[in-house]
């Protein structure tokens, strides 16, 4: 894939799935740069780059530059929670000559390019190490997987009433929320660590008891210890290393 293949629309074969690549580069300039900066000035720049992308495209290829983050991660880092950076932003994007705001809606009225196939991965890194990988993560979706192995024993059992059974779906996908594994591991601070390590495992408990079982001795136990001092308390995971020019 190119630099002007990633500022358009994809549908992947035989699925019907219409994908977008996210920029990195821009979404981590407002995820973790911008908020150091004056508003005014981060707005200048970042209507700058989106400048360069269009001068740089084909005049009748039009780029479509998907900025994707942690939206609500950032704010609070910058002052005023971005009030004068969005402000600025939107005021320059409102006024541009060239640039058009869209939704990803918007753009699926464009045509979209064919992608004979498309890899899995995250935008962290391009893999899923910040789910799955480590000891302790490893070990919280072990704990997963025995609570929903017991989920299906007992309803394919007949031992819930509808009622029962519905709570207990409903817990059971409170305990399958991918942000749980993002917390466990050493690389975040250990008050966050320890604060969705027990909600967890509290979680889980709660879904043993609506399936009427003993709650295993297991989940009494800790299973990650943070230590670590990661950019913005450990709320975003820098997707790249490139910092503005």
């Amino acid at each position: 894939m190119n630099a002007s293949d990633q500022y358009r629309a994809w549908r992947v074969a035989d699925t019907g799935i219409t994908c977008f690549f996210r920029d990195d580069r821009l979404s981590d300039l407002i995820g973790f740069e911008y908020s150091k900066w004056h508003g005014d000035e981060a707005a200048a720049h970042f209507v700058g780059e989106l400048e360069a992308i269009a001068a740089a495209a084909r005049a009748d290829d039009p780029p479509l530059v998907s900025v994707i983050l942690d939206g609500e991660n950032c704010w609070e880092y910058y002052p005023y929670n971005g009030f004068y950076f969005l402000d600025s932003l939107y005021g320059e994007l409102a006024a541009h000559p060239v640039l058009r705001t869209t939704t990803f809606a918007g753009a699926l009225a464009q045509p979209a390019a064919e992608l004979p196939r498309l890899v899995a991965g995250s935008w962290v890194y391009g893999d899923f190490t910040t789910w799955i990988g480590s000891p302790e993560k490893n070990r919280a979706w072990d704990l997963l997987v025995a609570a929903k192995e017991s989920f299906d024993r007992v309803v394919s059992a007949g031992r819930l009433t509808e009622a029962e059974r519905a709570a207990a779906e409903r817990q059971l996908a409170d305990c399958e929320g991918s942000d749980w594994f993002w917390w466990m591991g050493d690389y975040n601070p250990a008050f966050a660590v320890a604060a969705f390590d027990r909600l967890y495992r509290t979680n889980l408990a709660f879904l043993y008891r609506l399936l009427t079982l003993p709650v295993p001795a297991s989940l009494a136990e800790p299973i990650s210890r943070g230590t670590g001092h990661p950019e913005l308390g450990g709320t975003m995971r820098r997707a790249s290393e490139h910092l503005p020019a």
